[in-house]
């Protein structure tokens, strides 16, 4: 996605106020084409999803009295929409950690606008990848592999859906040509991402 492309925003916020002045600030960020859509119910986020969803999707970790953000990546995967954590109070950093990006009420234009961008830039940026190479994420997940965890724990652990554990799997098996945990821990202990005392209990 470049500049020049319109971005729609989907703004998932109770508040009327927060979520219309979301709106208003993000038509004048510059040298950005934004189409914001505010959302003030999970029905209506529903409803958004099934006709023409969002490129990235602001939604307040309490909307909906709880927003279920691994439930939601798993029904919008394959889509590419980035989820952004709004936080307009205090949240428990472990819950936003889940999110691709944070904006918060007392960010500035600028600051907004930065990470709008960083969020188009990140695609691009990991499709340009060597094939070759793992990116640190997925050498975190080969580490937890080795160490002998289940998809749904390395989610836990790292934060994911196992929809994006599953995916990263996949990637590093296609860069490796390594389709066994026993492959990877050879893999792993050759490259020094784990000590043998780590695998011990293998």
């Amino acid at each position: 996605m470049t500049n020049s492309e319109l971005i729609r925003i989907g703004i998932a916020e109770s508040s009327v106020i927060i979520r219309s002045g979301i709106a208003l600030v993000l038509k004048r960020l510059p040298n950005l084409k934004i189409q914001p859509v505010e959302l003030f119910s999970p029905e209506s986020l529903e409803d958004c999803m099934r006709t023409q969803p969002p490129h990235i999707l602001l939604v307040n970790p309490a909307f909906g009295d709880y927003f279920d953000i691994a439930r939601f990546r798993n029904e919008a995967a394959g889509r590419g929409i980035k989820i952004v954590a709004l936080l307009s109070s205090f949240i428990d950093a472990s819950l936003v950690a889940r999110y691709d990006q944070s904006l918060s009420i007392y960010d500035d234009l600028e600051t907004i606008s930065q990470k709008i961008k960083e969020l188009q830039q990140a695609e691009e940026t990991e499709e340009e990848e060597s094939q070759e190479s793992l990116s640190q994420r997925e050498k975190e997940i080969v580490i937890c592999v080795v160490k002998g965890m289940t998809n749904k724990e390395i989610a836990e652990h790292l934060y994911l859906s196992i929809h994006t554990v599953i995916t990263h799997r996949r990637n590093i098996s296609k860069k490796l040509q390594i389709h066994s945990a026993a492959g990877l821990t050879i893999y792993a202990i050759v490259n020094k991402l784990v000590e043998l005392n780590d695998i011990k209990d293998l």
